[in-house]
């Protein structure tokens, strides 16, 4: 792992984005376009800050929550009170600056304080808001709280995860959240295209349900026009084979995807039984999918008698996909994502390194990069406000005298 360089030039470092969000769906967003050179300025409650601030496992030696480093990377932090009606009028003040503005509150609450988008756009008609929440912003449940495992429940993951035999599992990290956040960015970029050639900005919707919906592949045809309603399963998917995670000699298990008619005869040969490939029952994928379970306790038969890392090699060498399930500790010792620098280290706040996973996609002339961790709260109040606004002195003492910042 190496120190991340700085590139130059970063392809959204004209764009300034005013992030309102809190948790992770929104933030995620942020994140995003802070990766590839956004001028994002975190708004947060004075004194508190974001509650993922907060989150996740503490450093072991500063005993700072670390999730905050990766969420708030390369944004600056602005302390203001969006409740008080001086809050308001410099964020009115700050939207006319702005390209981009990213909340995460319920439906209504923005109108309610006076930033609707009307409002923002009528002073700014470039504008770009881009809200994110659990259920959207109309409909009969929008104005219901929507944290994740709630709508991955209604998107129908949740009821996918996990074995036939118990009741549905939830995946370990909040994916709702950040698939919601990356389309927003996704529409975000969407929106800025177009504004490039209408000139005008408008209101990206992205909510949680939604985005685990897009994901949910053939669910919903399958089910009416072939009355199949898709049931958990486990480590595999059904009637595709084999793909699926066998036991190996040493105890790991092997994760083999070779339901491709040609990978599996790779597969075949590498095992050593090549006519498998012919056999009737294996020879096409629907024939495979038919005998699911007899050919993952053949393949599993051939695993047991090798380990894991073995098998890995032998299936690399005969071009079958295969590989072993990764904790933190094997991405760090892998030497691909070494070379790729998939993981990089970055200095905290106390100059330390910390490692983070680095930006994503690359980008071959313009990449995007990590510059900094998330910054103390309210660290960049003084400096936006100024930059942005050209607030005196006198005013900002005001402001923070009264706990608008």
């Amino acid at each position: 792992m190496k120190q991340q360089d700085t590139p130059s030039p970063l392809p959204l470092e004209n764009i300034k984005v005013l992030e309102l969000g809190q948790l992770i769906a929104g933030p995620y967003c942020g994140q995003v376009l802070a990766d590839f050179g956004a001028d994002v300025v975190k708004v947060e409650p004075p004194g508190k800050g974001d509650a993922m601030r907060q989150w996740g496992e503490a450093d072991r030696v500063s005993g700072d929550p670390l999730w905050w480093n990766v969420i708030g990377r390369n944004k600056q932090s602005l302390t203001l009170d969006l409740r008080q009606p001086r809050g308001q009028d410099v964020l009115r003040q700050l939207a006319t600056h702005a390209d981009v503005i990213i909340e995460n509150f319920r439906p209504g609450t923005m109108e309610r304080w006076g930033l609707s988008y009307q409002e923002l756009s009528r002073h700014n008609p470039k504008l770009v808001m881009v809200r994110v929440t659990g259920f959207g912003q109309d409909g009969p449940y929008a104005t219901r709280a929507g944290f994740a495992s709630v709508c991955e429940a209604m998107g129908g993951l949740r009821y996918l995860s996990g074995y036939p035999d118990r009741p549905p599992v939830r995946v370990g990290i909040s994916i709702g959240d950040t698939l919601a956040g990356l389309h927003a960015a996704l529409g975000t970029m969407m929106a800025l295209h177009q504004r490039e050639r209408s000139g005008q900005g408008q209101v990206v919707d992205s909510s949680i349900f939604e985005s685990v919906l897009a994901m949910m592949e053939n669910l919903i045809p399958e089910y009416a026009r072939a009355g199949k309603v898709r049931e958990r399963s486990g480590s595999f998917l059904p009637k595709i084979a084999p793909s699926n995670a066998y036991p190996a000699r040493d105890g790991r298990d092997v994760i083999i995807g070779a339901n491709q008619d040609t990978v599996f005869r790779r597969l075949c040969e590498a095992m050593g039984q090549p006519r498998l490939a012919d056999h009737p029952d294996y020879a096409t994928h629907r024939a495979r999918g038919e005998n699911q379970q007899t050919i993952d306790d053949l393949v599993a038969a051939w695993t047991q008698q090798h380990d894991a890392s073995h098998i890995v090699d032998i299936l690399a060498k005969a071009g079958v996909p295969a590989g072993l399930v990764y904790r933190a500790p094997d991405m760090l010792d892998d030497p691909h994502f070494q070379a790729r620098e998939s993981i990089v280290e970055v200095p905290d706040r106390h100059g330390h390194p910390l490692p983070m996973q680095n930006v994503f996609p690359r980008l071959s002339s313009t990449p995007g990069s990590i510059r900094s961790v998330g910054p103390a709260l309210g660290e960049h109040t003084h400096t936006v406000l100024t930059d942005w606004l050209a607030f005196s002195t006198d005013t900002l003492d005001a402001l923070r005298t009264d706990n608008v910042i």
